[in-house]
């Protein structure tokens, strides 16, 4: 089994271990993120109805030509402060926060530090 692999299943097992706790709400939406070797992405769940309310990403049309050539983590803390910017248009103050088994480091926390300063409370 390739190092990859192995990578991999520890990230799901962590998944479903925070997972287990972790539920969105309407009043809470749940903070959900997916990073991959160059993008990041994140969205807000409500799991009652399976509906994303609001979604940022380094692909999102608003953070195109304002990323460039900025470094990954950089880019992941401008997503976190879009997505908190949005958030606040819809009256979204409060969410609960999934690192969907990624480690709370880099690019995870720069994220969650541009949401936060944008105005969202975990």
């Amino acid at each position: 089994m390739s190092e990859k692999n192995i990578r991999d299943e520890a990230r799901l097992k962590r998944k479903v271990r925070i997972r287990k706790r972790i539920f969105g709400t309407e009043e809470r939406p749940r903070l959900s993120i997916f990073r991959s070797a160059k993008h990041i992405y994140a969205q807000l769940i409500v799991d009652s109805t399976g509906s994303t309310l609001v979604a940022a990403s380094t692909l999102s049309s608003e953070l195109k030509g304002d990323l460039g050539e900025a470094e990954k983590t950089e880019a992941a803390k401008k997503v976190g402060m879009l997505l908190g910017k949005k958030a606040l248009e819809r009256n979204i103050t409060k969410v609960v926060f999934d690192r969907n088994g990624f480690l709370y480091h880099g690019r995870v926390k720069a994220l969650a530090d541009g949401a936060r300063e944008s105005g969202l409370e975990f």
